[in-house]
């Protein structure tokens, strides 16, 4: 059965939740702080994440990224928040969907199984281990001096770690996997979120904007991430 850990702390929509995900068949676990959703990742193992921004010892899209930098499950935030603003930080940070307060269960059961099946059809990587005493890196192959750590999800620049988003990682995989190719900006929503999940163009320049930030010496006139104007992105060979 899916494993389904609730953080929220409001009692009538938290006990509503739960009630309705356990007549859906779910395994679910309600805390009501984000010091105990982020302790339940590793006691409850949970297999999706409902996350509410506002808590009683953290609130924001922040705690999208605090939850991301320790997990990649998959994570909807559910919030009272319904401007296209909070939606798209909130997704930035790395949130898989928003669901904005009051919906539709049968709504909300929908978004977390397109989730899920998104995730499910992810390819999984099995690494061969080091030696222990000089553990090494899994890395892609290497363009400019720009590499991926697929075991720690980080980007690697000239040696050097560079923490990234969940999606400025899915980006920046498929760029490093197909240097030279042009993405058009769905290809990469459909990549980053799949197709029924709420992310746009904007979010997508968001990311790569990013992601210039951190790789390139001007960001301004990068010469790894192109724009190819009416179309999208590409990785410089």
């Amino acid at each position: 059965m899916t494993r389904a850990l609730v953080i929220e702390d409001d009692p009538i929509i938290g006990e509503m939740l739960t009630l309705y995900l356990v007549e859906e068949q779910f395994v679910v676990n309600r805390v009501e702080t984000a010091r105990e959703g982020l302790d339940a990742i590793t006691t409850f193992a949970p297999d999706i994440i409902l996350l509410d921004l506002m808590l009683p010892d953290a609130s924001g899209t922040e705690l999208c990224a605090k939850f991301r930098n320790v997990t990649f499950i998959p994570m909807i935030v559910i919030s009272m928040k319904s401007a296209v603003a909070d939606r798209i930080q909130a997704i930035s940070s790395g949130a898989d969907d928003y669901l904005c307060k009051p919906f539709s269960m049968q709504e909300l059961k929908v978004r977390m199984n397109a989730v899920l099946r998104r995730y499910s059809h992810q390819p999984v990587h099995t690494y061969t281990a080091a030696p222990a005493a000089e553990s090494q890196p899994v890395a892609t192959a290497t363009q400019h001096g720009i590499s991926l750590d697929l075991e720690r999800r980080t980007i690697i620049i000239d040696g050097e770690h560079v923490e990234s988003t969940f999606s400025e990682y899915e980006i920046m995989k498929l760029f490093v996997h197909h240097p030279g190719r042009v993405f058009t900006r769905e290809e990469l929503i459909n990549a980053v979120r799949g197709i029924d999940s709420f992310i746009n163009d904007r979010a997508i320049d968001v990311h790569v904007t990013n992601l210039r930030r951190k790789l390139e010496k001007n960001p301004k006139e990068p010469q790894y991430i192109k724009t190819v104007w009416g179309v999208g992105y590409k990785f410089m060979k």
